[in-house]
């Protein structure tokens, strides 16, 4: 472990007392390394018949489990979403409260997605999720993690919270704000934390901080809620940031997190000259207290009346393309016409009642494919969301040479009609392949394979 700053201890001394030298003992031992079970691709009582990565539960988290497997990336069954590997304290925040299904949520900085597809298991299918990301590069790693999972109904886009508020105002019924932040709670994870480490830098986030919760009240519904997380210790940036929001919307309150989450974690401090008298509702993980990081989470509630119909988008008048029905009636087994329109020139399934105006998203629904002159060309999207409606299914082995052989890239032999058939492992689809005359073409995205 590297020496911390001599600062940042004085002020952990100060917040933690008695408590500071099991704190630093904890930052010595190996991180805590857990994953979550994706139930848009299978329910738990089923993946727990075929869970090879661990079985103790996270007491806080459905579907949460510690992580007893190395190099899990290159299983069939990460590549096939069954499961996203996450930090366990990381995964507390969307649990602080129960989300209403088929509801509106925004995570207002979501890269890489843990959160997103958290809140996104709890929406149910026609819930719609918003996923913002400021820098494009995360953006894509976002926007991969969705499509891995295979959720539908979901919008990425990338830009700031300023723009986010302007594009979707009064729109949400929850809001995560995983705020950028100093990091201190991630030393033991990511080192170079340490070295970015300053006083400075504990200001600075803090101040963005503020405003990118301003930004996120613009986007919030009445009545709604706003999960605010950081990653930090700092006063700044948590109990005295939420001090702060709350004097300056005094329509908002903090309220007390689900029982689960409190008992597997601390009360928020109460600092000189705090005002909120609830501010013990705030909760704090500790890697010393808690199996995991470092992490803050408040929940800010709205006391506004609770706002009940959404706006209504305008519905697009689509004309489909007879070669793109055909070729989804030769695809599938069933699907909505009604859910398909179009981001740009680029059809999609897309049922969420906000419109998305072109130019605004990085991804909006799930993207169909590509129609050439006379036929289409499949997205990876549409096999990993909509794989189990497909009409032609090659079922491999997870333990087996077939899907190696496929996630390496290479073609596999099969005994179905020729056309576009989804490849699955345990019913569930890693991706697809077109098959001609006995033979999977292999459609697994280059960047995703598994180098031999």
């Amino acid at each position: 472990m590297k020496q911390l700053p001599l600062e940042f201890e004085n002020r952990m001394k100060a917040l933690l007392g008695d408590g500071f030298s099991d704190f630093c003992a904890s930052l010595s031992e190996p991180p805590v390394k857990a994953f979550r079970v994706n139930k848009s691709k299978i329910s738990i009582d089923d993946f727990e018949k075929i869970n090879p990565f661990g079985k103790e539960k996270i007491p806080y988290v459905e579907g949460g489990y510690y992580l007893d497997y190395e190099k899990v990336g290159n299983h069939p069954f990460h590549h096939a979403g069954l499961i996203y590997v996450q930090e366990p304290a990381a995964m507390a925040p969307a649990e602080c409260i129960d989300i209403e299904e088929n509801t509106n949520v925004l995570d207002m900085c979501a890269a890489p997605g843990g959160k997103s597809t958290q809140l996104k298991n709890k929406l149910g299918e026609k819930g719609l999720l918003v996923s913002n990301e400021i820098i494009p590069s995360r953006c894509k790693i976002l926007t991969g993690n969705i499509e891995r999972l295979g959720h539908k109904n979901c919008v990425t886009t990338c830009m700031d919270t300023a723009r986010l508020a302007d594009t979707f105002p009064d729109t949400f019924d929850t809001i995560m704000v995983d705020a950028p932040c100093s990091g201190e709670g991630m030393f033991r994870k990511e080192p170079i934390a340490i070295d970015e480490w300053s006083r400075e830098n504990v200001k600075m986030c803090a101040e963005r901080q503020s405003g990118i919760l301003d930004n996120a009240v613009k986007c919030l519904r009445s009545g709604g809620t706003i999960i605010y997380a950081t990653c930090t210790f700092s006063l700044e940036e948590n109990e005295m940031q939420i001090d702060a929001f709350l004097k300056r919307h005094p329509d908002f309150e903090i309220v007390p997190v689900k029982e689960a989450v409190q008992a597997a974690s601390q009360d928020g401090i109460c600092f000189d000259g705090c005002e909120c008298k609830n501010i013990s509702f705030a909760r704090r993980f500790y890697p010393h207290t808690s199996r995991g990081e470092g992490q803050f989470m408040a929940v800010l509630r709205h006391n506004g009346e609770k706002a009940t119909a959404y706006k209504q988008s305008k519905k697009q008048n689509v004309k489909l393309n007879p070669v793109l029905t055909d070729f989804l009636d030769d695809t599938l087994k069933n699907y909505n016409k009604d859910d398909i329109t179009f981001y740009g020139d680029t059809p999609v399934f897309y049922s969420g009642d906000i419109e998305i105006k072109k130019g605004t998203a990085f991804m909006c629904g799930v993207t169909i494919g590509e129609i050439k002159k006379n036929y289409v060309l499949p997205h990876h999207q549409l096999f990993m969301a909509y794989g189990d409606s497909f009409k032609r299914k090659i079922d491999l082995d997870p333990n087996g040479e077939d899907i190696i052989k496929y996630l390496h890239g290479e073609e596999i032999k099969c005994n179905l009609p020729n056309g576009w058939a989804a490849v699955t492992v345990c019913g569930v689809a890693v991706g697809g392949a077109k098959v001609s005359n006995g033979i999977a073409k292999n459609h697994y995205p280059k960047g995703l394979r598994i180098l031999k």
